[in-house]
């Protein structure tokens, strides 16, 4: 008796066994042509499906996980130890404690001291004239590049900076060195400075970036932070190096900006995450 032909087993009936090789499907999957090209749908890795996919602003295809940047925590502790120091400086100021005779005897050995023309183009640094131009720029770039919200945070975080320094320089009444003025603590041109170039640092990374700039590499990418950095420690040490200020004068206002700065500072990354994903 004849007996009926077997169906040819498939691979789902095959058990645990080793898959078969099943030339068929290699050819499917190499095309036509037997490039060795997978189509779209079988190159796309398991875990970002078509329908998954994040895209910008514009709508073209952007990365699927958020945009990578500073811990969160790593922030916060950093801007809480921030805000103990200004608060414990301040309070030395406020009380005349023991840190601030050790502040003064400091700053009688440094006033001074360095070149007077550079100290004094340091100390220049954080005038309004020179700082607060550099701000506007980096504000009219964003308004052209329609970033209404961050260029309102900016600029309401330049105006935080005499709306909290001038009651803190009234509330202590520190006198100034080499001079009987007072209202000297904190120092208004080192907040000004460290707000003013670090606000236009994080208006300007928020935007995007021009076709030179994004070939380049992640340190040159990060240059206006940097720069930022370095501006406002320059005021700082030319303002007590000139006898414009004393050294917790400067710390003050080192300790004071970067708070400021922070609501800005979440302005900004949220902006480069809209736009990068």
């Amino acid at each position: 008796m004849r007996e009926t032909p077997r169906p040819r087993e498939t691979a789902a009936d095959s058990g645990p066994g080793l898959p078969q090789h099943c030339p068929e499907r290699a050819f499917a999957h190499a095309g036509a042509d037997g490039s060795g090209t997978p189509h779209r749908s079988d190159g796309r890795p398991p875990h970002t499906p078509r329908g998954a996919r994040r895209t910008d602003l514009a709508g073209h295809p952007g990365t699927t996980p958020p945009v990578p940047g500073w811990p969160a925590p790593l922030v916060s502790g950093a801007l809480g130890l921030l805000a103990v120091l200004f608060a414990l400086v301040t309070w030395q100021v406020a009380v005349e404690g023991p840190v601030l005779r050790l502040d003064e005897r400091v700053g009688a050995k440094l006033f001074e001291r360095g070149p007077a023309g550079l100290t004094q183009v340091f100390s220049d640094l954080g005038g309004m004239p020179v700082a607060l131009p550099v701000l506007t720029c980096a504000i009219a770039y964003a308004l052209w590049h329609r970033a209404l919200r961050l260029a309102v945070y900016a600029a309401l975080t330049m105006a935080a900076v005499p709306a909290l320094v001038i009651p803190l320089k009234v509330a202590t009444a520190r006198q100034g060195p080499l001079t009987e003025a007072v209202n000297y603590y904190p120092s208004g041109h080192t907040a000004t400075a460290a707000v003013a170039y670090g606000a236009t640092a994080l208006v300007l990374l928020a935007q995007p970036r021009p076709a030179w700039l994004r070939e380049a590499s992640w340190p040159r990418a990060w240059m206006m932070p940097v720069a930022a950095i370095l501006l406002t420690t320059a005021t700082g040490i030319g303002l007590v190096l000139h006898g414009y200020h004393w050294p917790l004068d400067v710390l003050a206002s080192w300790c004071l900006g970067p708070l400021v700065l922070a609501p800005l500072w979440w302005v900004s990354c949220r902006s480069r995450r809209r736009s990068s994903g």
